[in-house]
This record gives C-alpha cells, sequence and structure tokens, in this order.
C-alpha cells in the first residue's frame, strides 16, 4: 500500500511538473511572437542543412529573406519566392521560369516563408527542453509536437536566445526522416526597405516560361 502511494505522489508531481514546463513554453514562445510582430519588417540571413540517412543526404544552403507583415522575399540557391500577400512567386532563375500559386493559410501546422518566426503558434504541443549555450548565447529549446496524427512532420526544436528572445535555431523532423537545421545567421529589424521589395514585375521575365500553379 505505501508504494502504491509513493507511485500515485510521484505521478502526480510528474503532471505538475510537465505543466509548469509547459507553461514556461508558452509563456517564452508568446514572447518571441510578439517581440516578432511588433517589428514593421526583419531582413535576415540564414544557413539550411537537409539531412536524410536513408539517402544519404547532407546537403547545406544559404540564403536571404526580408519580412514584413505576411509578405515575404527569400532567396536561395538561384531562386527567388516573392509573396505579395495574395499570391506567391517563384522565380527560378537558371530555368527562366515563374511558378504563380496562391499560398494556403488553412494548415495550422504548414511551416511556410511567410510564418518561420510565428509557425509555433497554432498547431503544436510545446514542451520546455533543454538550455545549451552556443557560441556564448544561452539557447533555450522549446520541442514542437504537432497536435494532428497525419503531420508531415514528428516534432521541432525551437532554439530561443534568451537574452534577445529571437529565434536563433529551428531543427525540424519530418515523418520521411529528413532533419532540416534552420540556423538565423544574421537578423535586421525595422530597416528602410525598398517599395518594391515585395512586388513582382512580369516585365522583367517577358521570355520565360510563366506557369500559373492554381
Amino acid at each position: 500500500m505505501k508504494n502504491y502511494f509513493l507511485s500515485v505522489f510521484m505521478i502526480f508531481a510528474f503532471a505538475k511538473a510537465v505543466t509548469a514546463q509547459d507553461a514556461k513554453a508558452d509563456k517564452l514562445l508568446n514572447e518571441v511572437a510578439e517581440k516578432f510582430k511588433s517589428y514593421d519588417n526583419v531582413s535576415f540571413d540564414y544557413k539550411l542543412n537537409i539531412k536524410n540517412p536513408k539517402t544519404g543526404t547532407d546537403r547545406d544552403m544559404q540564403g536571404d529573406a526580408k519580412m514584413s507583415g505576411e509578405k515575404y522575399n527569400v532567396n536561395f540557391e538561384g531562386t527567388n519566392l516573392i509573396f505579395d500577400g495574395k499570391k506567391q512567386y517563384a522565380i527560378d532563375k537558371a530555368n527562366e521560369q515563374v511558378d504563380i500559386s496562391k499560398v494556403s493559410k488553412d494548415d495550422d501546422q504548414a511551416i511556410t516563408p511567410s510564418n518561420i518566426l510565428t509557425f509555433y503558434e497554432k498547431g503544436y504541443i510545446k514542451t520546455w527542453d533543454i538550455l545549451q549555450n552556443e557560441g556564448g548565447r544561452k539557447i533555450q529549446f522549446v520541442k514542437l509536437t504537432p497536435i494532428k496524427s497525419d503531420s508531415e512532420y514528428k516534432n521541432v526544436l525551437l532554439g530561443i536566445d534568451v537574452n534577445t528572445k529571437h529565434i536563433y535555431k529551428a531543427i525540424i523532423t519530418d515523418t520521411s526522416g529528413n532533419v532540416v537545421t534552420f540556423f538565423m545567421k544574421s537578423l535586421k529589424t525595422n530597416e528602410p526597405l525598398p517599395k518594391n521589395s515585395f512586388t513582382y514585375d512580369p516585365s522583367k521575365y517577358k521570355n520565360w516560361t510563366i506557369q500559373e500553379m492554381n
């Protein structure tokens, strides 16, 4: 009987600890989101690494991005993604092709260029994870587990700079075995941006292949 009550107590204590940690995770991510949304715009350089032990993939990519509200302008490996608030334009310079598509906002769990800094607000269970020192920065990780069982993601580890309350790193593991590590190399906020930063100019691509995806 003594062991039974001890077991019940341990389960109760653990449940309380998990609840407290989840509350800490929610609080930290709310602070991160509020800070990001307080900016008129952000500009950042980033690095991506994609690994998949099953396929032998180990690939590095680098790029830069500008964001203002839902609008974005992202560059990576010769491709430029522009979202003007209504449509996304994928400009493939190597193949001289532009794919024009609408961006769905229905999937709460989808990680896209427009929400890479706020995707964690909906669709995930958040739990407190490890604290690491990376290059003199204190990085607090929060583990995000999709609520929906049919999500393409297994989990996401989101690393937050404790001092700045900015996202420093995201490690995304999907169901196909890919592990994508997003690393924020530099971040600028409220910089003066050209008026056409989020505008697609069709006159620049007159002899290119233009595809309307939907």
